[in-house]
């Protein structure tokens, strides 16, 4: 017997997908709910699991646009599993793929290239799964370096001349990353984008995570990180400056009285941004675990559409990757955005003296139309107390 693959619905607006990648080859045999291909929307990208176990059928190629609930191979639940040690390959010439690596083709690629083999790449995947940005890392560690003086036979040392065709490198955009070209267009033109800034002292941030990390950990079995004591400073200042949590409708200002925070996610495809629902209403453990698991997920092509829809404001960041100031943009149709950014020891005046403190750049985007510059400088001045005093997060005092 065969069990179709049809690409399953994905969301209320999204009628068909791109398949990107097939993760098994054609003829392997899966197991039920083991990850078989990639499909790329144009809100994410997401790994699809096999319906049943069998052999792998493939009926349509990669890269080819495909339609909600159109068939794009099947399963032949007839055959066997095949048993180990039998050294059984794929029709390619390539081994079948342990449940440990799952190698996609994009990584097979870059090793191959690279002569890299699986066992010395430490993955970030589920179960350790090689992640193509796994492999580029490896790739990159693996770059000859500086040559060592036996390695030249002559005093003249000749640069090789590079090849007119490696000089530049078309790729088309994907699906996600056409989308967040057109959004971010979009919301340029169609807003009055301004930014204001300010920056925070995390001292008092630090010495609670400090204090109480390890029962913090114990109690919750998750890390108390920053982002939990951001989210809820945003859900505070939102209630005393609702037009950051509102959007425009027509010639209607619509506001929103429940708070949907968006946070932003960088995976390789690119930006998501999955919406923490209700977040004033959760704990700081639920807050940091499904913060962790959006991480995880995003990943590993895991999160759902509802994930990453109705937001009302959202969080993006950019301290992670060492920035120290920037202006993001709302993303449509919310009106405002908060700008994190890295964490620097600097010298600031407290009672008269000067101390080195971990401050912080913010930076909220807003939408002029909606929102005047009053309220958005008293919206960070608002998150700045309450982080810089963040006993009136616990008190609920904004």
């Amino acid at each position: 017997m065969e069990k179709e693959i049809r690409v399953p619905k994905l969301g209320e607006s999204i009628t068909s997908v791109v398949l990107t990648t097939w993760l098994k080859s054609n003829g392997a045999y899966v197991e039920e709910g083991e990850d078989i291909l990639e499909l790329e929307s144009d809100k994410a990208a997401m790994a699809i699991p096999a319906p049943a176990a069998g052999v792998l059928k493939q009926d349509t190629a990669v890269e080819s646009e495909v339609d909600v609930g159109q068939v794009i191979g099947r399963i032949d639940t007839s055959g066997g599993k095949p048993e180990k040690g039998t050294g059984r390959t794929e029709p390619d010439g390539e081994k079948t793929d342990s449940p440990d690596q799952k190698l996609s083709p994009a990584v097979r690629r870059i090793l191959a290239e690279h002569d890299l083999t699986p066992g010395a790449i430490e993955g970030t995947g589920k179960k350790g799964r090689i992640l193509k940005e796994d492999a580029l890392k490896a790739a990159a560690q693996e770059a000859p370096g500086r040559a060592s003086p036996g390695d030249f036979q002559e005093e003249t040392v000749h640069t090789p001349v590079q090849p007119p065709g490696d000089r530049q490198k078309r790729v088309k955009m994907s699906r996600l990353r056409e989308t967040i070209a057109r959004n971010l267009v979009r919301s340029r033109q169609d807003a009055a984008h301004l930014t204001t800034f300010n920056e925070i002292n995390l001292q008092r941030v630090m010495d609670i995570r400090k204090k109480y990390r390890e029962p913090f950990q114990e109690a919750y079995g998750i890390k108390l990180g920053f982002m939990s004591f951001f989210v809820k400073g945003c859900c505070a200042a939102l209630q005393k400056f609702p037009a950051a949590n509102c959007f425009l409708d027509g010639t209607d200002i619509v506001y929103n009285n429940y708070y949907h925070i968006g946070i932003a996610v960088s995976t390789e495809p690119g930006l998501v941004v999955p919406v923490l629902k209700d977040a004033d209403r959760l704990g700081f453990d639920h807050i940091e675990k499904q913060i962790a698991s959006f991480a995880d997920r995003a990943r590993e092509r895991r999160i759902t559409i509802d994930e990453l829809t109705g937001g009302t404001f959202s969080i993006t960041n950019g301290g992670i990757f060492g920035s120290l100031l920037s202006t993001p943009i709302p993303t449509p149709p919310q009106s405002a955005i908060l700008g994190m950014h890295t964490i620097q020891q600097r010298p600031v005046a407290e009672g008269g003296e000067v101390v080195i403190r971990p401050m912080m750049y913010v930076a909220l985007t807003y939408d002029h139309r909606v929102m005047d510059g009053r309220e958005a400088v008293g919206f960070l001045i608002t998150l700045k107390t309450l982080l810089e005093e963040p006993e009136r997060l616990f008190l609920k005092i904004p």
